[in-house]
This record gives C-alpha cells, structure tokens and sequence, in this order.
C-alpha cells in the first residue's frame, strides 16, 4: 500500500469524556477531519478508565494538577479556542446525565456532534452545570429543535444505559485509559494532540 492509497475507513470511533476539556478542545479539528476525509464520527461517551490506569483529574498529585492547567493554557491560545481555566461547575458532579443525552441523541438519528459540542461548550465556554437537567433541556431545545423533555426521558432509560455501559466495557476491552481516545481501525489515538496522526491514519501514511 502507498501513501496515496487511503484505508477503507468509514469512520473514527470516539471515546471521550464529555466534560474533558481535551477532548472540547480537539471536537472543531476531528469534525474538519471527518468533513475533509468524507468519514463519519461515531461517537461512545465513557468516563476515565481506572482499571486500565486511568486517574480521575482531582485524585492526582498537585503538581499534575498544577501542569494540567499550564497544558490548557497554551492549547487554548494556540487553538483560539475559548476555555475557562476553572469553570464553576468542574469537575462535574456527575456526567452520566449528559454522556447519555447524546447516546440517546444518537440512538434517535438527531445530530449527536453537534449537541455534545453544545453540551462541552456549556461547560468550558459558558460556566453552565452540565450535570442539571434543566440546563441539559435547554441545550437540546436550542440545539436539536425538538422535544426535549422526551429525549431527556429516553436518556434515562435501560436501552441507553445498555450502550453507555457497553462503551465503558469496550472502551477497557480495548485498552483505553484516558479521554479522549480516537479509535481508527485498530489503532488507538490518545489525545486530542494525536489528531494529525489520525488524519495521516486514514491515509495510511502512520
């Protein structure tokens, strides 16, 4: 196979932690790569993977804590991306409520990217408690248009608890310990830093 000769790559699996701040900050560049590439983004909303070594933000040492922040500070700036440094309402008191609003999006055929861009935005963007539902009904109606108390409804439900849990079991089967990782084949992308190794993995190129 030559560098010229793309992979049969209909689409990059995403999983992703929709209150990571890297994975906010790498959505606009993966959907131009979707765009660009002609792949779709299938979406699997998880959390971090402890059992794969996975470290949930406030339980590391202060000074990866510390160094978390410089990170965020350069990648918003070289980005151009607005990001709140220390949003009110992170880290989140929970993010089952709005991982699973966009599951049930998808389920429903509703534009999933565009609501959980909403959904991250709200957090990092726009200080908004991404953990409230009424907040997370908003942001459907402004978003998707539609009824938004049925979605919320449906988000609660066991078909869309089944596919959650199915995307943590997945998510751990498949070695994935951070957010986000970007699923290409076989091959795993760590961080929204290794998109271009993305976009080189659907050409083959890597």
């Amino acid at each position: 196979m030559t560098d010229e000769q793309p992979l049969n790559v209909g689409t990059i699996e995403v999983f992703y932690g929709i209150s990571s701040p890297w994975a906010y900050l790498g959505m606009p560049k993966l959907r131009e790569i979707a765009r660009s590439e002609g792949v779709s983004l299938t979406l699997r909303p998880i959390r971090i993977i402890q059992n794969n070594g996975g470290i949930p933000l406030r339980e590391r040492p202060l000074a990866r804590q510390n160094y978390h922040v410089v990170e965020l500070t350069r990648w918003r700036k070289f980005l151009d991306i607005p990001l709140n440094l220390k949003p009110k309402y992170y880290p989140c008191r929970t993010i089952e409520y709005a991982a699973c609003l966009v599951i049930a999006a998808g389920l429903r055929g509703h534009d999933d990217v565009a609501l959980s861009w909403a959904i991250q935005s709200a957090l990092w963007a726009h200080d908004q408690d991404i953990a409230d539902t009424n907040t997370l009904e908003n942001i459907v109606g402004s978003v998707l248009h539609g009824d938004a108390k049925e979605l919320l409804a449906f988000s609660q439900t066991s078909e869309v608890y089944a596919v959650w849990e199915k995307n943590l079991f997945d998510a751990e089967q498949l070695g994935i310990f951070g957010t986000p990782t970007y699923v290409v084949g076989d091959e795993l992308f760590w961080g929204q830093d290794r998109l271009d190794f993305v976009q080189r993995k659907i050409h083959a190129r890597c």
